[in-house]
């Protein structure tokens, strides 16, 4: 009897890797597939390199190929851990299986507009088309509920595979979860930072967030427990910055940014955003006025060859809409909802359409 490759794949096809819950060949768990007579050797993957789990998984492989081919096979399976490429693809991690970019947006320092920024980019990307997700991780600050018009709305619970998860709230084709649904409108939350660090990890490994495209992160502002939090525990993309022209709001966005760039730290810096560009008062549409100083953060990402993602104008409407609860990038044909746009444009870009 042959023993081909395509009846080693078979037989492996019906061995379950724990964990997934997949099966090991269409993971594409199974390589270095050689057959020396009646031997057959091969190497599989696991996610969980103990040497019990090693050992289960040798098993199960040898006790489907006596199954499925022959009794007489000698099988020499090599177990060995996951490599790095599929720690983190979105079929084989443990955490937010089925998300496919993790954006983080963030800021050096308050006040600069990134919760705006990143409800904008969300609902931009909802308009496309594409399944999104936004967790509101500003601990101390959750105002995503607010743009959203969902700030008296409460997520759901519901038993997944034997386990309760919390169904997000969804608004303009977004799912949001943020800590302000679990707080009252006026209550301070006054937390360590360890608590905020579990709230964060529940709001990531306890919903049930399904498949998506893309899930940002709104941040607190600085540099932080929470921020060391969230890149331990998520397999984030990349990092978008935020900032406004000033000098003092360029000189935290540059100790941001260094932030993530740390070896121990490492995430990808997929470019700047500069809020509150210029003036454009509604009787002069055409007027300029560079309150916070012009292209500081255009010169920054050069300087830092970061690439410029955005110069979002100061106006009016932008903060209206923020706050009645209908992110500006869903207006029609505005000035404002334009330069929104040319944002999420540039950002789908950058990471492959």
């Amino acid at each position: 009897m042959e023993i081909t490759s395509e009846k080693i794949l078979h037989a492996l096809s019906f061995v379950i890797e724990p964990d997934l819950k997949k099966d090991i060949v269409s993971l594409g768990f199974v390589s270095n597939i050689s057959v020396d007579g009646n031997t057959v050797f091969f190497t599989v993957q696991v996610s969980n390199p103990a040497m019990h789990s090693r050992k289960r998984m040798e098993e199960a492989c040898e006790t489907q190929i006596h199954l499925k081919i022959s009794n007489d096979i000698q099988v020499r399976v090599d177990v060995v851990g996951m490599d790095k490429e599929k720690k983190e693809s979105p079929e084989t991690r443990k955490v937010l299986p089925g998300v496919k970019n993790i954006i983080a947006i963030a800021s050096g320092k308050g006040g600069v507009g990134k919760s705006t920024i990143t409800a904008n980019f969300a609902a931009g990307m909802a308009k496309k088309g594409y399944k999104v997700g936004l967790i509101d991780a500003d601990i101390y600050g959750p105002s995503i509920p607010i743009m959203f018009d969902v700030e008296n709305q409460k997520p759901g619970m519901e038993d997944i595979n034997g386990s309760n998860k919390m169904i997000p709230v969804e608004s303009y084709g977004v799912k949001i979860l943020s800590i302000g649904f679990f707080a009252e409108t006026d209550q301070a939350i006054v937390w360590r930072g360890p608590m905020a660090s579990k709230a964060l990890n529940q709001m990531v490994s306890d919903v049930e967030w399904g498949q998506l495209d893309y899930l940002f992160i709104d941040l607190p502002p600085g540099t932080g427990d929470v921020h060391l939090s969230i890149v331990q525990a998520v397999p984030i993309t990349g990092v978008v910055m935020v900032s406004t022209p000033q000098p003092v709001a360029l000189a935290d966005a540059r100790k941001g940014i260094n932030m993530f760039k740390l070896d121990s730290i490492n995430v990808p810096i997929l470019g700047l955003v500069e809020n509150m560009s210029w003036f454009t008062p509604a009787e002069l549409p055409e007027n300029k006025y560079y309150i916070f100083g012009k292209d500081g953060a255009k010169e920054l990402a050069e300087k830092m060859d970061i690439q410029l993602l955005g110069q979002i104008p100061l106006v009016q409407s932008i903060r209206e809409s923020g706050d009645v609860g209908r992110p500006t990038i869903l207006q029609e044909n505005t000035s404002q909802a334009l330069a929104f746009e040319e944002m999420v444009n540039k950002l789908e870009n950058k990471l492959g359409k």
